[in-house]
């Protein structure tokens, strides 16, 4: 629904108290109004051309995923530290989300992307090298 981009059906997944959390930035949404709000500014950032599913665990209401955040970086990627223009290269991030369900409804979603391994392949961590103290980790 969300790679869909209906938000409509997204929003209609979560209780009306529901919770979306970007644990990288550590941002939450909560509620319809800002729920709805994900679905535009994910989409916008990373076009997705799939999302590999490796595993799924189901314990009580807690569901676990495992999985890969895969597309091309091709909108302004807003992070609590500033904003990384659109790059033009794929990713393929190592991710894990966790759902808690109540009443077959998503009560809170915390998604866990490897933030490290995003901006790395954007090209933006190789840029800190330049303010590192001694130049660089190979210094």
């Amino acid at each position: 629904m969300a790679e869909d981009k209906d938000i409509t059906a997204w929003v209609n997944c979560f209780t009306e108290d529901g919770t979306f959390t970007d644990e990288s930035i550590g941002v939450t949404y909560r509620g319809p109004k800002e729920l709805g709000r994900t679905v535009g500014v994910y989409a916008t950032r990373v076009s997705r051309h799939a999302s590999g599913l490796y595993a799924f665990y189901v314990v009580g209401n807690t569901v676990v995923v495992e999985l890969a955040l895969q597309g091309t970086h091709e909108g302004r990627l807003e992070l609590p530290i500033g904003i990384i223009p659109p790059t033009g290269k794929k990713m393929n991030a190592p991710c894990c989300d966790v759902f808690q369900l109540t009443n077959g409804k998503i009560k809170s979603f915390n998604c866990y992307p490897s933030g490290t391994v995003v901006l790395t392949q954007l090209g933006v961590l190789r840029k800190l090298e330049a303010v590192l103290v001694g130049g660089g980790a190979h210094s």
